[in-house]
Formats: structure tokens, C-alpha cells, sequence
């Protein structure tokens, strides 16, 4: 009797997991757009919702916006990451600033940008250290800091949080080239230790890390949580005014905002063609430099301009999230004091109840989404672990493009077509659609301690008469206890932190601390932000500290387990 596998099955419920919601959010996007939308009383096909779109006043700066502050934020994070790693790569500097910048890259999005605000607010900790005795102030000033026309603000926040993840996605591509030959070999032909990493390493380090850029540029232009803390908002970027089309009573509304998610694409689209152009146009530019000889000696000030900037981030975000606490617990607060005038716990008991309900629900999602995520994970790469399969470079992309797709061209689709199937929209879709996104990370951040273990353990045990399955679960999985736990954390951070999955597909139904910390953003009540971002925080580190004491605790008596 030949006995049934699920294995085969793994790779085909993922691809359907990664790409059915796509493609159906984008199909509900679509029909909208061209005047589909029954819920509405529209069956189309026309323009009218383009037409409607051009007419309105904002659209000119709303595109100009999500370009411009888009394509600034992912450039800005790609060369501060370069210049820190070509100054300080193998370097004692380096070392620290990777221990000061890794466990930032857990801080929820929101968490982050309302700890900058805190910051850089005229009422914020920078203008109290420096009033009244140099600025002058007794009062905050008025200077428009804070969602700035030019979005300043919003392209400081997304930089902040896309440097520690490039760098580290940067450090685990360096582990699969011989970068100190490559670097000995250049600097003995004399090239100064930046030019020597820009032109030997970087080209094979970005080959490897080109996808996760991709990730970035188009997190930039659409990202909503962020922009909605520390961006403009009369007019706000596109994605914020797709998101607010979304929830406006009048349904007609999302014909709208469907036009508007199909532009969003397009820029995106147009926006990696241009990076793409730009990648062959630095290529050019950096054989020219070669060619003539360049070497670049003096690199004292670049070297200590990327130690500095990487110091600035770390510090900007340890103390954000310092600003979270103090303002969680802050009685009267008098501006330029530096400090409350009193501590108290008041702010924690008045929204005790509702901020412990949206944790449950926070947790409750993630717990499902991980759970789920993970099976998937393990199954795939069983399943080319015994069929000897590999992932191909379509494979990687397949596994990125709910990713680089920006999620306001195909959440408000799939929100609107559940909606014209009379589906409710309740914690279900939720999952899901957190699903979706957070499948990816739970691949990238398992696979390579996968394919590291070493199969002659197996070999071992298939000696001794272990079966595969046994092999899996009582030799592979307990051995890569570490790196399994670390996934878990990761995919519960990208959860916790999902704010438009949970507002759109939960139809404004499922309260999270995320989606109620951004609510709290056009409130303006700081000790509430405080409390419920520091939940959000917690919810995302904490995963990781267990990740780190278990595997400690479990295999104290067996130390050699505790590295996978």
C-alpha cells in the first residue's frame, strides 16, 4: 500500500497563500477603477473614477510626495548602510554599532516614528535639552517640525528604520562572499579601505541584497502608518489618501481610491524601472572612476561620517523609545522641562482595558499567522531538502512580491471585493491577509540555518532506522531549536506591526495596538501614544528575548545544541 505525503502539497498552498490574496486584491482593484462596483450601483466599464481622480486639487503634490520622499528614503538608507559597512566592516566600531542598531530592527513602525516625534516635536526632548538657555524659549515655537510639507520628517523616520534592516540583511550577504580577500587584494593594490569595499565587495554584496532594496523603495512610497505620525497631510502622500477614500461613509468614494491604488502601482512600477537605470548609470560611473585611476586615499571624513550617522539612528531610536516611556507615565509636563514634574500610573490605568483587548487581539492574530506561516515554512523546505530541489532567483521573487507590490494597490481590491461577495469582514481575512506578509520573512529568516545544518546528522539517523519524518522531528527540528524560535519572533514583529492589512481587510473591526497607537496619532494624546506604543513595542520584543533564554534553558546541559 503506498503511503500518502503531504510534503508535495506545501509548496503549493504557499504559492496560493503568497499569490491568491495578490491577485484577487488586484482584480478588486481593477474593477472598481473602470467603474465596476455593484456595492455601488456601478457595473461600468468607464473612466469616470480617473477623471474623478485628476480633478481633485492634491493629486499633483500627493504623487509628488510619495515619489519624491520614496525614492529619497530607500537612496539615503542604501549609502548610509554602504558607507557604515565600507568604513567599519570587521572593525571593533562595527561590531558595536551592529549590537547598538540589531535589536531596533524589531521596533514596530509606528512605535519608531512616534518615538522620533517625541524627538524632533517643537514641544519634543531636543528643543527642552536646548531651552530656554540657548534657544531662548519658554514656550514650544512655532516651526513646522512635525508633518512638514516637504516631508523631512517622514523621510527622517523611514530612514531610521530601513538602515538596521538593509545592514543586517547586508551582513548575512557578506557570509556568503570572501569579502576580507577581495578587500586585502584591493587595499594591496592601493585603493583606500572605502573605495576598496565600494568597488570590490558592494557590487557582490547588493547582487544579494537587490531584492530587499526593491522591498524598501516601494515600502517607502506606500508605507500609511508612518506617513499618517510624521508626514504632510493637507495633502497627505497618495497611500494616506487611497486609505482615507477607503473609509469615507460615502461608498462612492472607493471607485476613487481603486483609481488612485492603480496610480500608486504605476509609480511604484516607474519608480524601479528608474532604480534599475540607476543601477546601470552608477555601474558606469564607477568603471569610469576605475579607469582613471582613482584609488581614494583620503577617506577619513566618509569613514567617520558613517560611524556617525549609524550612532545618530541608534541613539535617535533608543531614545524614542525612551520618549514612550516617559510620556506613559508622565503627570504635568510643563514645556522647556526637561522632566515631568510628577511620575504617575494614571495613563496605564485608564486605558488598562482597552489597550489589554487590543493585545489579546494583537497576539491572537499573530499566534495563528506565525502558527500557520511556519508550517508552511518547514514543509517547503522539507520538501526540497528530500526532493533536492532549489529555490531559483523566480522563486526569491515570488517569495518577495507581496512585498515589493505596495500594499494600497491591492488591500483597499481585496477589501472591496469581499465586500461584493457579502463576506464578513472579521478576524479571519485578517490572518490571512497578515499571512501574506508575514510568510516571507519566515522563509528568509529560516532558510539559511536550514540549509547549514549539517545532513550528516541524518545520515546518522537513517542508519539507526529513523524515517524521514522521524529524522525531521526528533533530530532536525530540536537541533535547530535557536533559529526556529527566531523566525517565530520575527514573524510575530512583521504581525504586530501590521497596521493596513488589519485596517482595510478587518473593515475598521479589529482593534490591534497598532492600528489603536496610529489612531491615537490625529488625537495628539502623547501619555496615550505612549502606553499603547510601548505595548506594541513589548509585543514585538519580547518574542525575541524568548527566543534567545529558551534555547539557553532548554539545552543548558547541552551546549553544543545552543547554535543550531
Amino acid at each position: 500500500m503506498v503511503r500518502f505525503s503531504p510534503l508535495p502539497l506545501f509548496p503549493t498552498l504557499t504559492v496560493l497563500v503568497l499569490l491568491g490574496p495578490l491577485a484577487a486584491g488586484l482584480w478588486g482593484t481593477i474593477l472598481p477603477a473602470f467603474g465596476h462596483l455593484p456595492a455601488a450601483g456601478e457595473t461600468g466599464p468607464n473612466l469616470e473614477a480617473f477623471h474623478a481622480l485628476f480633478d481633485w486639487p492634491g493629486i499633483g503634490p500627493a504623487i509628488r510626495l510619495s515619489l519624491v520622499t520614496g525614492i529619497v528614503a530607500a537612496v539615503l538608507s542604501l549609502a548610509i548602510t554602504s558607507l557604515i559597512l565600507a568604513g567599519w566592516a570587521g572593525t571593533r566600531g562595527f561590531r558595536l554599532l551592529e549590537r547598538l542598531l540589531s535589536p531596533f530592527l524589531s521596533v514596530p513602525h509606528a512605535a519608531a516614528a512616534f518615538g522620533l516625534a517625541f524627538l524632533i516635536a517643537p514641544s519634543g526632548w531636543i528643543a527642552r535639552l536646548f531651552s530656554p538657555w540657548l534657544t531662548g524659549w519658554d514656550r514650544p515655537p512655532d516651526l513646522l517640525i512635525l508633518n512638514d510639507p516637504w516631508g523631512l520628517s517622514l523621510i527622517a523616520g523611514m530612514v531610521m528604520k530601513e538602515v538596521p534592516f538593509l545592514l543586517l540583511m547586508s551582513i548575512a550577504a557578506l557570509g556568503q562572499i570572501d569579502g576580507s580577500r577581495r578587500m586585502a587584494l584591493s587595499q594591496s593594490m592601493g585603493y583606500g579601505r572605502i573605495s576598496a569595499w565600494m568597488f570590490a565587495i558592494f557590487p557582490a554584496v547588493y547582487a544579494r541584497i537587490r531584492l530587499p532594496v526593491l522591498v524598501v523603495l516601494t515600502w517607502s512610497m506606500s508605507v500609511v502608518d508612518v506617513a499618517v505620525i510624521l508626514g504632510p497631510s493637507t495633502p497627505p502622500t497618495l497611500s494616506v489618501q487611497i486609505v482615507r477614500w477607503m473609509s469615507d461613509p460615502d461608498i462612492a468614494f472607493r471607485l476613487q481610491a481603486a483609481a488612485a491604488a492603480l496610480v500608486q502601482l504605476a509609480l511604484v512600477v516607474g519608480a524601479v524601472g528608474l532604480w534599475f537605470l540607476g543601477e546601470k548609470l552608477l555601474a558606469r560611473m564607477a568603471c569610469a572612476r576605475i579607469e582613471a585611476g582613482h584609488r581614494g586615499h583620503n577617506d577619513r571624513t566618509l569613514r567617520a561620517m558613517g560611524f556617525a550617522l549609524g550612532t545618530a539612528i541608534s541613539l535617535a531610536l533608543l531614545i524614542g523609545l525612551l520618549g514612550l516611556v516617559v510620556w506613559s507615565i508622565a503627570g504635568f509636563w510643563t514645556f522647556p522641562d526637561l522632566l515631568p514634574d510628577q511620575f504617575t500610573a494614571r495613563s496605564w490605568i485608564r486605558h488598562r482595558a482597552g489597550s489589554l483587548d487590543a493585545l489579546g487581539e494583537t497576539a491572537l492574530i499573530a499566534a495563528i499567522a506565525v502558527a500557520v506561516g511556519m508550517l508552511l515554512t518547514v514543509g517547503c523546505l522539507e520538501t526540497e531538502e528530500r526532493r533536492n530541489l532549489r529555490l531559483t532567483e523566480r522563486g526569491m521573487w515570488l517569495i518577495y512580491l507581496p512585498l515589493i507590490v505596495p500594499q494600497t494597490a491591492f488591500l483597499p481590491g481585496l477589501q472591496t471585493l469581499f465586500l461584493n461577495l457579502g463576506l464578513d469582514m472579521g478576524r479571519a481575512p485578517v490572518v490571512l491577509a497578515h499571512l501574506v506578509f508575514v510568510l516571507p520573512y519566515l522563509r528568509l529568516s529560516l532558510e539559511g540555518p536550514w540549509k547549514a545544518w549539517d545532513t550528516r546528522q541524518a545520515t546518522v539517523a537513517a542508519a539507526l532506522g529513523a524515517s524521514p519524518n522521524c529524522v525531521l522531528w526528533r533530530v532536525r527540528l530540536p537541533m535547530l531549536l535557536a533559529p526556529l524560535l527566531t523566525a517565530i519572533a520575527v514573524g510575530v514583529a512583521v504581525s504586530v506591526g501590521q497596521y493596513l492589512p488589519t485596517l482595510l481587510v478587518g473593515g475598521g473591526r479589529i482593534e490591534t495596538l497598532t492600528t489603536e497607537a496610529v489612531a491615537l496619532a490625529s488625537g495628539g494624546d502623547r501619555r496615550a501614544i505612549g502606553v499603547f506604543g510601548l505595548m506594541q513595542t513589548a509585543a514585538a520584543l519580547v518574542p525575541f528575548a524568548l527566543a534567545l533564554a529558551l534555547p539557553a534553558l532548554i539545552w543548558r546541559n547541552r551546549k553544543g545544541l545552543l547554535n543550531g
